[in-house]
């Protein structure tokens, strides 16, 4: 179980505002990183998060998505899965350089760097107390889920 302080960030987020981490303190937040919108996987996990975020809002805990996908394409991406929790934009990849993120992946037999799709769950104090590196969209928010109920226990 780690115990490191998450450093502060604040990124543009879709409606317009920016999120900013110690805005939500007092509550636990799920930091999602994906590689890219609508794409398969990502979609999957979006609509996963989508339809357990009540739950994740009766365990006091907000949800936010982070790829470096713009925030226009975020917006449509957003509206289109109709998704109840921001999405943000990491285009210089300062939050992805933050929680280690960018690998080396193969797309199509080429090596291309991308957001290995990865999950931390920041406590309601700030501080990281759960990671998931490299995981598989099916299933993945009903598992995060699980662990975050067990912190307002």
């Amino acid at each position: 179980m780690s115990t490191q302080a998450v450093a502060d960030f604040t990124l543009p987020a879709t409606g317009g505002a920016d999120f900013t981490l110690s805005a939500v303190r007092g509550k636990s937040l799920v930091v999602y990183f994906y590689p890219k919108d609508s794409t398969p996987g990502c979609t999957t996990e979006a609509q996963q998060f989508r339809d357990l975020y009540s739950a994740f809002q009766q365990a006091n805990c907000e949800v936010v998505g982070v790829s470096r996908d713009s925030i226009k394409s975020h917006e449509s991406f957003k509206q289109k899965y109709t998704l109840p929790f921001p999405l943000l934009s990491d285009a210089e990849e300062k939050l992805c350089a933050q929680f280690d993120v960018i690998k080396m992946k193969k797309l199509y037999g080429k090596d291309v760097r991308g957001i290995e799709r990865s999950t931390f769950v920041i406590d309601k104090h700030g501080v990281l107390r759960q990671e998931w590196r490299g995981v598989k969209a099916e299933g993945h928010a009903e598992e995060v889920l699980n662990f975050v109920k067990t912190l307002e226990a």
